[in-house]
This record gives C-alpha cells, structure tokens and sequence, in this order.
C-alpha cells in the first residue's frame, strides 16, 4: 500500500507511475490528501479541546477550594459541553479514517521504473531468458484439463467441500501427492518400545 508521506510529498509521481499501469489515480489521490488534511484539522481540534478540557478541570478544583461552588458548577458544565464535543470530534475522526484507509486500498502499487507503458502482455519488456524455451505441439493441454483427463484431480469437488478452490486427489493423483510429501519430508528418528 501507498503511503500518505509519498502522496502528500508528490502526487504528480504517483499519479505518473500509476498511469503506466493505465490506472488513472488523479481523484484517488486527490481525495486522499483532503481526507488527511481533515484528519489532521480534527486532531489539531480535539487537542485544544482536550487542554480546555484540563483547564477548566483545574479552575474547579480551585473553584471548590475557595467555595464558589455556583462558578464550580457553571465550569462543570463547561467541561460537560467541551467533552461532548470532543466524543462528537472522535466519532467525525473514526469516520474519517475509515474512509481514508477505504481510500487508499484502492491505489495499486507503483510499478519498477523498468515497466514499460502498456496495455498487455505483448507490451511487456523482456529482460533475460535462460535456457531453452520449450516448443509445445498444437494440441497442448494445461495442467488443469490433463487432471480430468486422467482424472487425478477433482477440482469441482474441492469446491463443493471447502467452498474455496482446493483440489481433491484421486486415485494415482493421490498416490502421486503423498509420495511427493515423503519425499520432500526429512526422515525421523524412531523409537522402539519394547512393551514387555
């Protein structure tokens, strides 16, 4: 996620290096920064309600020692009105930052400076190639449909027991899948117990 210290120092930036995604991030970003600045003139706000707050709260203590207890109260008041006013200044605060992280979800990463302008795959700069690039024949499967195929895989299945896309192994897929797991996991030590 973008932070708010790189789009209030330059947003022409971030909206440049966002366009070479075709992602146009003018009213994201513009909004961001008036949803900041409110967050910090509610802050600024609440912190001299908060020192009226402490003030007035030492003028009753004072108050009450001198026994002016009618001014005592009228300041009890006070104190009353300003707290309500900072719970309101709170509340106005969480909305605000709500939206403001709401916001910024939306921005996507910037991309490298490598990364040319484009709209597709077609457009991508190719950096290093290793090795041989393997020559498929006509009638290639994916991986997904030679799973049916051979029926190793049921991923519809998956699905109906998870809810989530995980796959169920069959037959050989499953033998396959275990011994996958043995191999890559380290042997124990095993303990014998002589239970006589």
């Amino acid at each position: 996620m973008l932070t708010l210290k790189l789009l209030r120092d330059d947003p022409e930036y971030v909206i440049r290096k966002l366009a070479v995604k075709n992602f146009d991030a003018r009213a994201i970003v513009e909004k961001v920064i008036a949803l900041d600045d409110n967050r910090k003139a509610l802050q600024t706000e609440s912190d001299a309600l908060l020192s009226q707050q402490k003030k007035a709260a030492a003028e009753i203590g004072a108050l009450m020692k001198q026994g002016k207890k009618a001014e005592a109260e009228a300041a009890k008041a006070e104190v009353a009105a300003l707290k309500a006013r900072s719970n309101d200044l709170l509340k106005q605060a969480d909305d605000n930052n709500t939206e403001l992280q709401a916001q910024l979800v939306l921005l996507p990463n910037i991309p490298c400076d490598l990364v040319p302008e484009g709209k597709g795959a077609e457009d991508n700069l190719v950096v290093k190639m290793g090795g041989e690039e393997p020559v498929l024949p006509e009638n290639a499967l994916p991986h997904w449909e030679l799973a049916k195929k051979y029926d190793i895989i049921d991923f519809d299945l998956g699905v109906k027991i998870t809810g989530a896309g995980f796959p169920v192994y069959k037959g050989k897929g499953a033998k396959l899948q275990r011994a996958l797991i043995n191999f890559f996991t380290p042997p124990r030590a095993t303990r014998r117990w002589n239970l006589r």
